[in-house]
C-alpha cells in the first residue's frame, strides 16, 4: 500500500505570470543598458582620442624598429656586389663614368644635409592646386567618379544584411593642401633614419644601401564629404523580416602630417624599374565629422558610438596602407624622350588646321544637304498636278524609228507603230 501512494510534487516558487513579468523586465533592462552605454554613451574628447591613437602608432613604429635591429644583430648582412653583364661594349661610345655616390650627388647639387635650410615649396603648392582644381572641374562634368565610387562601395564583399548602397552627396572641397618645410635626410635600406649616435658617411652610403629621402609637412583644412544611404536587412526567421534605413555622411575636416618620399633605383640584373615610395610618419592628425541617421519614423540622429566606430575603421584603413612602416610603391616610366610622347610645335598647328578643315567640310556638307532638300521640295510641288507623269505611272513611249517585226509576216515588210 505504501508503494501505491504517489509522492507529493513540490509546488513552483514562481507562477507563470510572475515568470513572464520577470522575463519581460530582464529584456527591458538589457535594451536600456544597450541604449545607454552603446548608443548614448559618453565619448572621449577629440584631443584625448587623437593622443591615444598617436601613442599607439608610435609604439607600433618603435616595435617595428626594434624587430629590424634585432634581425640585423642576429643576421648581419654582407655587402653583395651586383654581377655585371658580360656584354660586348661599343668601341665608338666613350666609357661610361663611374656610378655617382650619394656624397657626389650632394656635392654637385650644393646640398648639405646637416646645415641646409628647409624649403617652402610654394611653386609645388601652385602645381598641386592646379591639378586638384582640374580634377574637381572634370568631376563636375562627368559622373565617372560617382560611378566608380558606387561600384567600389557595392563590391563583392558587401554582406547579405546590407542593401544596395547609394551615394547621396559628394563634395571634393574648395581648399588645397599646403606643403612646406621640405628637407632631405639620409635613411638606410629599411627606411630608418640615422640616430644621433650614428654618423652619416656620404661616400659609403651607396654601398651600405643608404638612400636620400625627402620629408615635407602637409596641412589641409577643408570639408571633403561623402554621404551614403542604405538599409539593414533582417533575414531571420524569414527573408526581409525587418528593414532599418541608415544614412551616413563622413567629412574630412583636417589633416596634418609629414609626407616622406624616396626613390628606389632600378636593378638591371633583376629587370626592375625605378620606383617611388611614399608614406606618412606616425605623427599625423586626421579629424572627421560624422553624421548618422537611423530609422524611418522614430529616427536616431548622430549616434556617438556609430561615429566612433566609423572613425576607428577609417583610421585603421589609412594606417594599414600608407603610414610607416607601411608604404606605397609606384613604378616610374622611362624618362627618356620619345617621339610618341612629344607634344606642341608644328604638330599642334597641323592638328588645329586638320580640325578646322574637318569642321568646314562638315558645314559644307550640311549646306549641300539643305540645298538638295529645298530643290526636292520645289520639284515635288511643281509635279503635284501631273500625277500621270510621275515615275510610278510613266510608261516608255515608242519612238518613230523603232520597228517591230510581226510574226508570220513577209521579210522586208516593217510595221510602223503610230505615235
Amino acid at each position: 500500500m505504501a508503494q501505491d501512494i504517489c509522492p507529493v510534487r513540490p509546488e513552483p516558487t514562481f507562477s507563470f505570470t510572475q515568470g513572464l513579468i520577470l522575463g519581460q523586465l530582464s529584456v527591458v533592462l538589457l535594451v536600456a543598458a544597450f541604449i545607454k552605454f552603446f548608443i548614448f554613451g559618453d565619448l572621449q574628447s577629440p584631443e584625448v582620442t587623437a593622443s591615444v591613437r598617436a601613442t599607439e602608432r608610435k609604439a607600433r613604429t618603435l616595435a617595428h624598429k626594434k624587430s629590424l635591429l634585432s634581425l640585423r644583430t642576429s643576421n648581419p648582412r654582407q655587402t653583395l656586389q651586383q654581377p655585371t653583364l658580360n656584354k660586348k661594349k661599343s668601341s665608338i661610345l666613350r666609357p661610361s663614368p663611374p656610378t655617382l655616390t650619394i656624397g657626389a650627388i650632394l656635392n654637385k647639387t650644393y646640398y648639405k644635409v646637416d646645415s641646409h635650410q628647409p624649403e617652402s615649396l610654394d611653386w609645388f603648392n601652385v602645381l598641386v592646386a592646379q591639378t586638384i582644381a582640374q580634377f574637381r572641374s572634370d568631376a563636375q562634368h562627368d559622373d565617372a567618379i560617382l560611378t566608380s565610387l558606387t561600384k567600389a562601395i557595392n563590391g563583392n564583399s558587401r554582406p547579405d544584411f546590407v542593401d544596395e548602397i547609394r551615394v547621396t552627396e559628394l563634395s571634393l572641397g574648395e581648399d588645397f593642401p599646403i606643403f612646406s618645410n621640405c628637407r632631405i635626410i639620409p635613411v638606410d635600406e629599411d627606411g630608418l633614419d640615422f640616430g644621433p649616435g650614428k654618423a652619416f658617411d656620404a661616400d659609403k652610403a651607396m654601398r651600405d644601401g643608404t638612400r636620400l629621402q625627402a620629408r615635407m609637412d602637409v596641412d589641409l583644412s577643408d570639408m571633403i564629404t561623402l554621404a551614403v544611404e542604405t538599409k539593414l536587412l533582417l533575414n531571420f526567421p524569414k527573408r526581409l523580416s525587418a528593414v532599418l534605413p541608415v544614412a551616413l555622411a563622413v567629412s574630412v575636416v583636417r589633416f596634418s602630417g609629414t609626407l616622406s618620399i624616396s626613390f628606389v633605383p632600378s636593378n638591371p640584373s633583376e629587370n626592375t624599374p625605378t620606383k617611388m615610395t611614399f608614406t606618412f610618419l606616425d605623427d599625423y592628425r586626421l579629424d572627421f565629422s560624422i553624421r548618422s541617421l537611423l530609422g524611418s519614423r522614430s529616427r536616431l540622429q548622430d549616434v556617438p558610438k556609430i561615429a566612433q566606430l566609423v572613425e576607428s575603421r577609417l583610421h585603421q584603413w589609412f594606417d594599414d596602407r600608407c603610414v610607416e612602416p607601411r608604404f606605397q610603391e609606384i613604378a616610374l616610366p622611362s624618362m627618356w624622350p620619345r617621339k610618341k610622347n612629344t607634344r606642341g610645335g608644328d604638330e599642334t598647328i597641323h592638328d588645329m588646321e586638320r580640325s578646322m578643315s574637318k569642321a568646314k567640310g562638315v558645314e559644307a556638307a550640311k549646306d549641300v544637304r539643305e540645298d538638295a532638300g529645298k530643290e526636292v521640295d520645289i520639284g515635288t510641288d511643281g509635279r503635284a498636278d501631273t500625277t500621270q507623269d510621275t515615275v510610278r505611272y510613266r510608261r516608255p513611249r515608242p519612238r518613230a524609228e523603232d520597228a517591230f517585226t510581226m510574226p508570220g509576216s513577209m521579210p522586208g515588210i516593217n510595221l510602223e507603230v503610230p505615235t
